[in-house]
């Protein structure tokens, strides 16, 4: 029998969905829902879903049910358009770029929401009203820092681009202007 060793990392937690649809956490030997899959995320458990039968990873389907029903749910994130908009890099040559640049302005956006929550808990309700009175040049100097993030991550993602395509340029014997 192997010891643990006190610094380990905890081993993943195993999901396995039935062909009923059905999701079984094997941690708390349990069905679980959607919700309950949902709450793992808002808890930052580590999980993977997998396939009963085959063993198939099928984590990001899953994640997009979850987000399907909080999408239907009535207070959307996407708009029409948005969701148009990422159907359509789909195919494209921004396609392999979109997902780290979307993940990018996300995990900036968690960061500014996170110093928001950090600095909120502390205060009482007279303190949270006169924060929210001088908070205007507190969260634009926030908002700035994501900007100005989001647009590193931008120019990264575009000189990225660049790179790639005097690559394939090069592979042919052309060379840019």
């Amino acid at each position: 029998m192997q010891s643990k060793k006190s610094g380990a990392k905890p081993a993943q937690r195993v999901i396995k969905k039935y062909p009923n649809r059905r999701l079984y956490d094997t941690e708390t030997s349990s069905y679980i829902t959607l919700a309950e899959v949902k709450q793992l995320v808002m808890n930052n458990a580590s999980f993977v879903v997998r396939d009963a039968k085959s063993g198939d990873d099928l984590t990001r389907s899953i994640l997009l049910q979850v987000i399907l029903e909080e999408e239907a749910g009535g207070a959307p994130m996407f708009t029409e358009q948005v969701l148009a908009s990422i159907i359509r890099f789909y195919g494209q040559a921004m396609q392999s770029y979109m997902g780290p640049y979307l993940e990018k302005n996300i995990q900036a956006m968690s960061e500014v929401q996170a110093q928001l929550s950090e600095k909120a808990e502390s205060l009482s309700p007279e303190m949270w009203t006169k924060f929210m009175a001088v908070q205007s040049p507190m969260l634009q100097g926030l908002m700035g820092n994501y900007v100005e993030q989001s647009k590193n991550v931008f120019l990264q993602m575009q000189e990225q681009m660049q790179k790639n395509t005097e690559q394939v340029l090069g592979a042919f014997g052309l060379k840019r202007p």
